[in-house]
Formats: structure tokens, C-alpha cells, sequence
């Protein structure tokens, strides 16, 4: 069932006509002027970059024409970003994590929010996209194959199409093994094929030495930073043009991932898998090929995920097993829960936000903490909301299930059977005397 605005709300007329276009407008106005005039680090800088971040959600949700929605995005994503990036390098760098993560988030997705399959190994993919890149573009490469020189960084951009299809690839022989698994028992297997790709990057480091074990592959090439950004830009150094280089691909990856995820859900395709989550055995009956279905929502999600391994090998020019563990795995998941499995702005917010809470939030909490203590307050020296994380991180996924289980921005979908379910509940308790009608 849908929602409506309560028309007694005092909020209701801010979201409707022209009063909304000018409350919308002026509320991205102000917040980016705030933000703009304090790039200093600090928890009050943090606040207003948040209440930046709102104004997506705001943006998304007011009832104003699609182009202007575009249009104010379009701005504040390649003005307003970049701009207060160079202002102030941790925001652009916390900016170019939640699109990866977002991106992450998206393509798995259309494994577990489109069709249904839960999947607790993707950050295998991950592994796989950056790996390729560590290798091929480091001397890496010669411990391999002696004789071997490392790739010129010019081919970086065949390297995230390579990515692409070996993250499809992988996902596919990820899926063959699990083609007649469900629930519980999928999770299980797709978790430990995730840990045998963590346990290979460790241990393949003998009797030839591919992945450099535990110690990771360092120096990883970067792209050429294209000369019209210096032209573009003259007043900038290289590290702060690099950043809005590397922000820049990430944006247009998401972009990409975005739409394409967007045409596959409104296709034959998507209408499958939809199928396919909600009852195998109907599907089938219904003449849908289960087993090309499943193994393309591998592929394609792990797709996404390979590409942008290639690019985080590349901004971080370090990797190493742990960075691709089960608990990043479990925080793609969580992102997925957290906005909405199968809505595509859900799982949007859901990236960002758990980021957010990764990256920023807890731990300027921390910082601000024990800045208190040495000021003489008295916090006990186990309180560290850092290292409570994932109990925070739990803790939120409870109350999420108990009070929206269908996430933040659900699919209207899933709204609907959620809804359906609560009163075919209720219906049921009335029936049978256990509750009275309200």
C-alpha cells in the first residue's frame, strides 16, 4: 500500500507546488553555503556535511519535476563536491569510498534484493577486480612470469572492462556450485567460496609467488591524470587534482551501475528474477530458464563488483587479504538491509549511510570523547564507539527489523507484502479471539 502526506500536516504544503521547488532550493542553498564557509575538520563541519547529504534524500523525495531533480543533483554532485573537495581532502576522500561502496552495495543487490539468492561471499569479487590490477601493474607480475615488465597505467581503462568480465566470470563459477541451494543453505556455501578466495590471496604465495601472501602487493599504478584536468584547473596540485580524477571515475561507475541496474529490473530479466525470489517452483512452471536466470544475477552483480576492485586497487595502491574479508562482506549485506533490498535508492542510502557510520560518524565520536577526557570528564577508558562498530552496526539491524524489516526506502513491492502481511496477521488474531479489533 502506498503512504500520503497526513493533510493536516504543517509540513504537507512545503512538499507540494511552488512553495516546494523554493523550500527545496533554499534548503541545498544554505547547507552548501554553511558547509562551504567551514572546511576546517571538525564535528561541526561533519554535521553540515551530513545535512548536505540530506538534501539528496530531500531532493528525491519532493514532488518536483525530474529535471530539476536532475539538474539540482547534477550540481551539487559535480559543483559542490569537487569544489569543497579541494577545500578539504578528507571529505572528497570520504565522497570517493561511499561510491564504491554504493556501487558494491548496487550489484549485490540484484543478487539478493532482485532475485532472492543470499549471498555472503561478493566481496570475493571485489577481491578478484583489484588483485588483477595489483598484479598486472606492479612488479608483481615479473615474480610470475620472469622476464615480465608491469602494463603501462595508459591501459588502466581496458583493465576495468577486463575486471568487468572476470568479475562475471567468477560469479558464474560461484554460481554453478549453488544452482539448487536456498536460504540458509546458499548463504553457508556462498560464504565459504568467499573465504577460499580470502585463504588463496594468503597462501598463494608459494610455489610461485602470485598474490605476495600476507604482505599484500604495494605500489600499484594509478591512471594518467588527463592534462585537461590541469588545464581545467591550474590553481590545484597534483594530489588534489588526482582526487577529483579518482572521484570522478568513481561517480561515473555509479552512474553507469545505477542505470543499468534501473533497465534490468524494468526488464524481462528483472521481472524473472522478481519471479524467481518469490517462488522457484511458480517460476518454472511459469517456463522461466531457472538455472540462466540465477547464474546471470551472479554475473551481473559481480560484474559491478569487479570493476570497481580495479579502481579501489588503484586509489589505495595497497592491497591485501584482510581487506577483503568476511565482515566487508557482511557490511555490503548490511547496506543492502539497511535502505531497502531491491530498491535502488534504498540501497544508495543504505551505502552511504553505513559508511558514513564507518568512516565519519563513530569515529569522530571517538575523537570528540576523548578530547572530552582530556579535558577532565570523567568516560571510562573501554568506551570506544570505534571498536563497537559492528555490535552498533547489529544493534541497528535489530531495530530496523523490528520496526521497517523493509528497510529504510523499500520497494514498493516489498512495502506491500510487508503491509499485506501485518494485517492478514492481525486479521488472523481477531478471527481467533487472541486480539480485539481496534
Amino acid at each position: 500500500m502506498g503512504t500520503t502526506s497526513l493533510p493536516n500536516s504543517p509540513f504537507a504544503a512545503l512538499n507540494r507546488g511552488l512553495l516546494a521547488y523554493v523550500a527545496l532550493t533554499a534548503y541545498i542553498v544554505v547547507t552548501s553555503a554553511l558547509m562551504l564557509m567551514n572546511t576546517r575538520t571538525s564535528l561541526g563541519t561533519d554535521v553540515l556535511f551530513i545535512l548536505f547529504l540530506l538534501s539528496f534524500l530531500l531532493l528525491y523525495r519532493a514532488k518536483v519535476s525530474n529535471g530539476y531533480k536532475l539538474a539540482l543533483g547534477a550540481i551539487m554532485l559535480i559543483g559542490v563536491v569537487p569544489y569543497f573537495g579541494t577545500m578539504n581532502a578528507y571529505y572528497i576522500e570520504l565522497a570517493i569510498q561511499a561510491g564504491i561502496f554504493v556501487a558494491l552495495a548496487l550489484g549485490l543487490n540484484v543478487v539478493v534484493g532482485f532475485a532472492g539468492l543470499l549471498d555472503l561471499g561478493y566481496v570475493a569479487f571485489f577481491a578478484v577486480g583489484a588483485y588483477l590490477w595489483g598484479i598486472f601493474s606492479t612488479d608483481q607480475i615479473g615474480l610470475i612470469s620472469p622476464g615480465a615488465s608491469p602494463v603501462s597505467s595508459q591501459l588502466f581503462y581496458l583493465f576495468m572492462a577486463l575486471g568487468l568480465f572476470l568479475g562475471a566470470f567468477f560469479g558464474v563459477l560461484l554460481g554453478l556450485p549453488v544452482l539448487r541451494l536456498r536460504g540458509d543453505y546458499l548463504a553457508i556455501v556462498t560464504l565459504g567460496l568467499g573465504e577460499v578466495i580470502r585463504v588463496l590471496a594468503v597462501n598463494l604465495d608459494r610455489p610461485i609467488n602470485i598474490t605476495n601472501g600476507s604482505q599484500g602487493i604495494k605500489s600499484i599504478a594509478r591512471p594518467p591524470l588527463p592534462d585537461f584536468l590541469r588545464a581545467l584547473f591550474p590553481g590545484l596540485n597534483d594530489p588534489q587534482l588526482y582526487q577529483l580524477f579518482i572521484y570522478a571515475l568513481a561517480l561515473l561507475v555509479v552512474g553507469l551501475t545505477v542505470l543499468t541496474v534501473f533497465r534490468l529490473k524494468n526488464s524481462r530479466i528483472g521481472r524473472a528474477w522478481e519471479a524467481i525470489r518469490e517462488d522457484e517452483t511458480a517460476a518454472v512452471a511459469m517456463g522461466i530458464p531457472l538455472v540462466r536466470m540465477k547464474l546471470m544475477a551472479f554475473a551481473v552483480g559481480a560484474s559491478f563488483a569487479g570493476v570497481m576492485g580495479v579502481l579501489f586497487a588503484a586509489k589505495q595502491q595497497f592491497i591485501n587479504p584482510p581487506t577483503f574479508d568476511l565482515i566487508r562482506s557482511i557490511g555490503i549485506l548490511a547496506m543492502v538491509i539497511l535502505g531497502g533490498m531491491g530498491s535502488i535508492p534504498g540501497v544508495i542510502l543504505g551505502g552511504v549511510l553505513v559508511t558514513l557510520l564507518d568512516l565519519q560518524i563513530l569515529p569522530r565520536i571517538a575523537t570528540e570523547l576523548s578530547a572530552l577526557k582530556r579535558q577532565g570528564v570523567v568516560i571510562p577508558d573501554w568506551f570506544d564507539p570505534a571498536q563497537y562498530q559492528r555490535a552498533l552496526f547489529g544493534l541497528l539491524l535489530i531495530i530496523m527489523m523490528i520496526f521497517r524489516p523493509e528497510g529504510i526506502l523499500p520497494d514498493q513491492r516489498r512495502r506491500e507484502e510487508a503491509h499485506a502481511t501485518e494485517e492478514q496477521e492481525a486479521l488472523v488474531e481477531v478471527e481467533t479471539g487472541e486480539a480485539k479489533p481496534a
